[in-house]
């Protein structure tokens, strides 16, 4: 299976900063809380902690065939969990809450631009839009905020951490990404390597 695509950091927010404002946020937590699509589109005001800086994911949005929107309990008990976002985006949080969000605790915190309820189909095209804006590769899905996420909280983070995380009940996944960091530690170190060996021949001319 090719490995998927994980941008940088300021790739995500090249992103976020092209989309419309109202799913900004829905970039950003996608790739700094790690969660899937459907946890973001049936989070609710009351999953949102401002003081904690928490992200409570208890459900995620499913279609049936006929378009109906329904929300479902997490494929297992580890799908229930905290997620805690970055300080540095509770300003986001905080704006998109007072200007998008439903009103009410139930309230959903991401809406479609009627008011209805965000639809992985309606959005897609928003966020092809925004990638192009962007400059972002042509194969970069959605789902690679998620990737790109993982892998960043990869390093440094223990299995346990990284499981918990991400809402897996098996370490496999959490190992791969950790895995991942390593070879990239790997491949950092050997670029540098090479830029001290290019140095030495310099120095040696």
């Amino acid at each position: 299976m090719p490995e998927r695509p994980v941008l940088t950091v300021a790739e995500v927010y090249a992103v976020a900063d092209a989309m419309a404002p109202r799913y900004r946020l829905l970039v950003l937590l996608a790739a700094f809380t790690t969660l899937r699509f459907g946890e973001l589109a049936s989070l609710r005001r009351r999953d949102i902690d401002t003081a904690g800086r928490v992200v409570l994911v208890q459900r995620a949005q499913a279609e049936m065939q006929d378009g109906k929107l329904f929300d479902k309990a997490p494929k297992s008990a580890a799908g229930v969990r905290p997620v805690a976002f970055p300080d540095e985006i509770l300003a986001d949080v905080i704006e998109h809450l007072e200007r998008y969000a439903g009103a009410g605790r139930d309230g959903h915190v991401f809406l479609g631009p009627q008011g209805g309820q965000l639809r992985r189909s309606n959005f897609r095209d928003d966020w092809i839009k925004a990638r192009m804006d962007a400059g972002i590769a042509a194969d970069v899905h959605f789902h690679d905020l998620r990737h790109t996420g993982n892998t960043l909280a990869a390093a440094g983070a223990s299995t346990r951490e990284l499981m918990t995380r991400m809402g897996h009940s098996t370490a496999r996944a959490a190992l791969i990404y950790q895995h991942m960091t390593a070879d990239r530690d790997r491949a950092i170190a050997d670029r540098l390597g090479s830029m001290i060996r290019q140095r030495q021949g310099d120095a040696g001319t």
